[in-house]
């Protein structure tokens, strides 16, 4: 929101010596954000210039520039008092004689753009001629500014010279605010202003205490019909028409209004809509006008009927949906308007327009809001109506539309006024006057706390009409997120001042800590950086396409992936089950920005589809217990998973040697790491067939005895046809484990254990065995076979050259032993070594070599 500080000062006292800035900290101290400060930003020269001369020069580029010289009176810029300005200038939209604005060398235009004498396309350019947007004065640029016509034939006579600061309002400050959602009454400058009197303790000047004429009864005929009200809540519960006949609306738009519009950010149109948009900034409330001539029957507001049209102002024909409220014609039948968004082509307004018809209704927030969505169309009056109108401003609205379009535009307010009133009463509730202290933690009076709600507009009344710790509260009309007393209870906090509530730091509970998971992440995130790993996160979100480009087959429950309701992408409409369905676009983006050596890894959660969706309960009340419980059952799970992707050189090549790439055995290295970051030290690593992964070069790793085994993950080389689909290098090694599984397994195990100070025995051992048998298979036989003493065991060879059996290959072990009370004895490693191998031999056939 906007806040021109001159019209700001128009509904509350300020202060002569005041500042924009002085007020953005005042609006901030009752929760209103500081957007930005503009205005008082230019500093001259700025002076009206008279175009003397103009030559279009064509340039290499294909652009054509304007060789002006401009007469910009006497002001000290001139050469000498013969000599005109020379500028160059771009624009196309003003000819000779045009009077504009120009700023001459040593002035600045906003966002500190100083301007000085420069040489440019072969001339030497003292000074710029300006447009609106340059100036500050809007977002839109349609040209530079032609003065005659921006300040229309009511302003003061200029000359060239004239300091253009003060006539164009330059000099006045603009506070720009964040509204946020529950205060959609600041959205005017009377809700402003009155935040600003909460702040500062201001007299507050209410522009909607004004006389409203009710000499007259019955108006316009208007009818108000809703078949599907919004969960119980009817589409218009007010409607207000006012007619005002005799109207000149091709009458200039007086300078003061279209100055204080474009202020606040909107574009003068014209006379009609100039004064309907003053209204709504300055109240709040939005109005439409429709031309009368074009209405053949009374009003009608109705849901559209399904396959109903309606072309809207902006020339877009629009098919309805049958929950879009509508105003309509009641004699054809015919849509005029999108009830609170925007008005219909056919009932236009235009500068032939004599008689019309102005609208002041109150739209239900629910309906507004969803039909502005759905067909995209967001407004000035959607954005009010959304948020929440001030129902009892319709009538007062109405008449300062009709006042001003009788003094404006000449016509004559007709005497009988419609009035549709179907307004609910507010609703009123309990508030305990202990509350606010118990909540906030702030000791505030009982005084205090009603002098407060008073202030905001509440209307309060003892409770039981007796002294009580309790009193009844009915919130203002323009309040309608008060709808409890929690609500009041902030109310009290903001009001009082925020600043006022002690900052504590609570102490953190005795014996507690991080969990046992939050642990293990940072302990696996350590351990993969330390391998030479970046973590880094991605969007959890994804496609069908992408399953297709992983290659995973069309039963795999992977592709059961939970759908979003409102994606951020088309293209990515689901929410990932493995986390290697994100991390390429990460790797891919680092290749293509000539990163070659990549080594990536991300700790995340994915989500798993719990099947049937979440039902809907009616808002209003707690649903029951066998609704919640579908709604619990309905959360999909949501493990935590690692997931590692790298590409490249893993060793760099250098005077130290030829370097060497990753290959499926590091993202299985790495994938270890991460168990025995847990204290998971038997994990087994089996040859599997999983896509993504190449079916020779992937191995499960699981922990436990076959058949009763934990799959912790996988790990291994991506499939070739991935990595073409993907768009990776080749030869790109990937590895995912489910942290989950990781940490409940890790859980049950004991996280140290003492440390023995006798020597270790280490004793080596080579098996042959059938190439078919997997190592880690052999592996576990060994460790299983060798009993209590040993330690850890190592594979440090495979061998499968001619020197064993065909179809056989080679495996050298180093085990290690060791006990807690003595040194070990030959024989009892010799013995412990011995049966160890001949459990490898009764279970893989295996040979010692």
């Amino acid at each position: 929101m906007l806040v021109p500080v001159p019209w700001l000062a128009e509904y509350v006292d300020l202060s002569a010596t005041v500042t924009g800035e002085q007020i953005a900290a005042d609006l901030v101290r009752v929760g209103l954000e500081e957007e930005g400060l503009s205005g008082g930003d230019v500093t001259g020269p700025l002076v009206v210039g008279r175009v003397l001369e103009m030559t279009p020069e064509p340039q290499k580029n294909g652009k054509t520039i304007n060789w002006c010289l401009v007469d910009v009176g006497h002001h000290g810029q001139r050469i000498t008092d013969d000599t005109p300005q020379g500028i160059v200038c771009g624009a196309h939209n003003f000819a000779v004689g045009d009077l504009v604005a120009v700023i001459l060398p040593g002035g600045v235009l906003p966002g500190d753009f100083q301007i000085s004498a420069r040489k440019t396309y072969g001339h030497v350019s003292a000074g710029m001629i300006c447009s609106a947007k340059e100036l500050g004065l809007g977002q839109e640029s349609d040209g530079i500014i032609v003065l005659t016509d921006y300040l229309g034939p009511e302003a003061d006579p200029l000359e060239p010279g004239d300091n253009l600061i003060p006539t164009l309002g330059l000099d006045q400050e603009v506070v720009e605010i964040n509204v946020t959602p529950d205060r959609g009454y600041c959205f005017s400058m009377r809700g402003v202003a009155r935040e600003y009197s909460h702040s500062t303790g201001a007299t507050f000047i209410d522009p909607a205490h004004r006389a409203v004429d009710h000499s007259g009864s019955g108006g316009y005929g208007v009818e108000l019909r809703d078949e599907q009200p919004v969960q119980g809540v009817a589409g218009c519960d007010r409607y207000v028409a006012r007619i005002v006949t005799g109207l000149d609306l091709s009458a200039p738009t007086p300078r003061w209004m279209a100055s204080r519009l474009t202020q606040a950010g909107m574009r003068p149109i014209s006379l009609a809509v100039d004064v309907t948009n003053y209204v709504m900034l300055a109240l709040g409330q939005p109005l439409h006008a429709f031309d009368l001539a074009t209405l053949h029957g009374s009003i009608v507001v109705r849901r559209a009927r399904p396959g109903e049209t309606l072309t809207t102002l902006d020339d877009v024909a629009r098919t309805l949906h049958t929950e879009d409220l509508m105003i309509t014609d009641g004699a054809t039948d015919k849509a005029l308007a999108l009830a609170g968004v925007m008005g219909g082509q056919s009932s236009e307004v235009t500068d032939r327009t004599t008689d019309v018809l102005v609208e002041a209704a109150h739209f239900d927030a629910r309906t507004v809001s969803r039909t502005a969505r759905r067909h995209r169309l967001p407004s000035e009056a959607s954005k009010r109506f959304e948020r929440g109108v001030d129902p009892d401003l319709c009538d007062v609205a109405a008449q300062m539309a009709a006042d001003l379009l009788v003094e404006l535009g000449g016509g004559r307010s007709d005497l009988l006024i419609t009035d549709v009133d179907h307004r609910p009463e507010r609703p009123s509730f309990d508030l305990e006057l202990s509350l606010s202290s118990r909540y906030v933690g702030v000791d505030y009076p009982a005084a205090r706390i009603v002098e407060i709600l008073e202030q905001i507009g509440c209307t309060i009344r003892p409770h039981d009409g007796q002294q009580s710790e309790k009193i009844s509260v009915t919130p203002p009309s323009w309040r309608p997120d008060l709808v409890d007393p929690t609500t009041l209870v902030e109310e009290v906090a903001r009001i009082d001042g925020y600043d006022k509530i002690p900052s504590i730091v609570p102490a953190a509970p005795g014996g507690q800590g991080l969990t046992h998971h939050q642990r293990l992440r940072r302990t696996i995130a350590a351990a993969l950086a330390g391998h030479g790993l970046t973590e880094v996160l991605t969007y959890p979100f994804t496609g069908p396409k992408r399953f297709d480009e992983l290659q995973l087959p069309t039963d795999d429950p992977r592709r059961t992936a939970l759908a979003l309701a409102n994606p951020l992408s088309d293209e990515a409409p689901l929410m990932r089950t493995e986390l290697l369905q994100t991390l390429p676009e990460a790797l891919r983006r680092n290749v293509a920005r000539g990163a070659k050596d990549v080594a990536l890894f991300e700790i995340d959660t994915v989500a798993l589809s719990a099947g049937a969706p979440a039902p809907a309960p009616r808002g209003g009340a707690l649903p029951d217990a066998s609704v919640l419980e579908q709604i619990r059952n309905a959360v999909p799970d949501q493990p935590w998973h690692v997931a590692i992707l790298a590409t490249g050189s893993i060793e760099r090549p250098g005077w130290w040697g030829p370097g060497r790439v990753a290959q499926a055995s590091d993202a299985v290295a790495w994938a270890r790491s991460v168990a025995e970051a847990a204290g998971l030290r038997t994990v087994q690593a089996t040859v599997d067939d999983r896509m993504p992964w190449h079916p020779g070069r992937c191995v499960r790793l699981s922990v436990g005895e076959p058949g009763q085994e934990s799959v912790l993950g996988w790990a291994g080389e991506l499939h070739p046809k991935v990595i073409a689909a993907l768009g990776l290098p080749g030869r790109t090694v990937a590895a995912e484990v489910d942290l989950d599984v990781v940490a409940a397994l890790s859980a049950q195990r004991t996280q140290a254990r003492p440390i023995s100070a006798h020597s270790p025995a280490t004793s080596d051992v080579a098996l042959q065995v059938p190439r078919t048998v997997p190592n880690a298979a052999v592996e576990a036989s060994l460790r299983d076979g060798a009993g209590s003493l040993l330690e850890s065991i190592a594979l440090f060879d495979v061998y499968t050259g001619d020197q064993v059996d065909a179809g056989a290959k080679s495996l050298a072990f180093r085990l290690t032993f060791r006990a807690a009370d003595r040194t070990l004895r030959t024989e009892e490693v010799n013995d412990a070594r011995d049966a160890a191998v001949a459990r490898a031999a009764r279970e893989h056939g295996a040979v010692q070599r």
